[in-house]
């Protein structure tokens, strides 16, 4: 096992002192120097380790960390930001997070700490700093393996600046088919000085958000962990504000009056939100006051900006928006028209299957033909008490959609009729043509197709053979039919 050290850099004084942290460091360590200008020569400090100095031009971090790992040939790349400092026994804690990983692990994350003020609540600008400890996948410290870099393209680089850059990486990574693990290593983020004003220029991520979207379509948010952000309530205050002047101008005070006071009271809502949780001061609510005013319009000309700009954008590698289970066969091992919470017995592997797709932030749904109740094998109340059972023992589902059905009803929901996969699709508020269908029989997979859905088909000893042989896409166990839902790859 071996790894690089790569650090972008704009030449900020904390390089110096992280090059002194890495001072017992036996890898070979890369500063990308991503200065506009080639001017003077990056002043480090003599610590003893090999560092060597490439040049990316000013491009930003995700163009400076292509240079780097591109540059590397080991098998891992480990890469921190100029800003951090790792802990005394980090290359160490490294080497334990990287030794032994299965090459079916894309990239180890490091755990961020971020050292607020204990004498005062923290401020605005300190408390957008300290969600980098709970942020995924962010290259303050995350080691990549090298294939996996190799196999997305790297960093997409019209990611320009230090956002969304990390984030972009992971989701092509797991969609590729790798998992990305937690390490144990920790480095500590300082809380740097911010300019006044800085959250508005941060506006400017409006524009990246915009090409997430066309990358990983609509719920990429919930994928890498965000919050649904305030951009509606921004673009709501802004055109408050534009109503008011508009009628301002026209002499229509009453509408003015209104719309002005809708105006005000959403921006005293937005200061309010970003001042009482911290330390109250004159500056700090100065500056969120201004600031306050200022992002709603600005985060607003941003978005329209990156709509434009991003309009012919593709999108990445795809994940799956669902995964729809079959129950009986797939999820549990059948029992036939059971009736016994007792009896539902998860198949081998289906719980930490699950739990990799929720760890992605992908929707789990069931899609379960139930014509026990029908024939008055099964009660209503004995179908939800086994279904409550499943999920207990596999935990949550965020839909059911159950068919009550006897064959010859005529319904439209019983597979292999689609019903059941478009019914889970509306639940879940997805496109149905974004969902993968896992299930055992062949009813699974051509309810899937007729659907416009992705069907996966895992056999059991109930799976007859014309059905595995029509199935577009076999896996053999619930295991493997779920990394071929995420990796996009065609099973065989």
């Amino acid at each position: 096992m071996s790894y690089t050290v790569v650090i972008p850099t704009i030449g900020r004084a904390s390089l110096g002192e992280l090059l002194t942290q890495l001072a017992q460091l036996r890898q070979p360590i890369l500063v990308i120097d991503d200065r506009p200008a080639a001017g003077a020569q990056l002043r480090l400090p003599r610590t003893g380790v090999s560092v060597r100095v490439l040049r990316s031009g000013g491009r930003g971090p995700a163009a400076a960390r292509n240079v780097g790992w591109r540059a590397t040939e080991t098998e891992w790349v480990a890469f921190l930001d100029d800003d951090v400092l790792p802990g005394p026994a980090w290359a160490a804690q490294l080497v334990h997070d990287l030794r032994g990983l299965g090459p079916d692990v894309g990239a180890s994350q490091g755990r961020i700490e971020v050292p607020l003020p204990r004498h005062r609540r923290p401020t605005d600008a300190e408390r957008g700093t300290a969600g980098l400890a709970t942020a995924r996948w962010i290259t303050a410290d995350m080691a990549y393996r090298r294939a996996a870099l190799q196999r997305v393209g790297g960093f997409d680089e019209r990611f320009g600046r230090a956002y969304r850059e990390d984030a972009d990486l992971a989701l092509r990574v797991i969609a590729a088919g790798y998992r990305i693990v937690q390490g144990q290593r920790c480095t500590v983020h300082p809380v740097r000085p911010s300019a006044p004003l800085a959250s508005v220029r941060a506006q400017r991520g409006n524009s990246d958000d915009v090409l997430m979207r066309r990358r990983h379509g609509p719920g990429w948010r919930e994928r890498i962990g965000d919050g649904p952000g305030r951009l509606r309530r921004h673009a709501l205050t802004t055109a408050a504000a534009a109503v008011a002047v508009g009628a301002a101008v026209r002499r229509r005070h009453q509408v003015a009056a209104t719309a002005g006071l809708a105006w005000a009271a959403l921006t005293t809502e937005f200061a309010a939100h970003r001042i009482l949780p911290g330390p109250r001061g004159a500056s700090e609510i100065g500056r969120m006051l201004a600031s306050s005013i200022a992002i709603p319009p600005v985060a607003c000309w941003h978005r329209l900006a990156g709509e434009l700009r991003w309009r012919a954008v593709s999108p990445a590698i795809s994940v799956p928006a669902a995964v729809l289970f079959d129950r009986d066969g797939t999820l549990v091992h059948d029992v036939p028209y059971n009736t016994d919470p007792a009896a539902v017995q998860p198949v081998p592997g289906a719980r930490a299957a699950l739990d990799r797709l929720r760890d992605i932030g992908i929707p789990l749904g069931v899609v379960t033909n139930q014509s026990g109740v029908a024939r008055g094998l099964i009660s209503p109340a004995q179908l939800e008490q086994v279904n409550a059972r499943v999920s207990e023992l596999l935990g949550p589902f965020q839909a059911w959609s159950v068919c009550v059905h006897g064959e010859k009803d005529g319904c439209g929901c019983r597979k292999p009729a689609p019903g059941l996969v478009k019914d889970a699709a509306a639940q879940l508020g997805v496109p149905v043509d974004r969902c993968v269908v896992i299930g055992d029989t062949g009813a699974d997979v051509t309810a899937a197709a007729a659907a416009g859905a992705r069907g996966i088909l895992v056999p059991t000893g109930r799976t007859l053979r014309p059905e595995i042989e029509a199935a577009a896409e076999v896996a053999p166990d619930i295991t493997t039919a779920v990394e071929l839902a995420l990796s996009g790859r065609v099973g065989p």
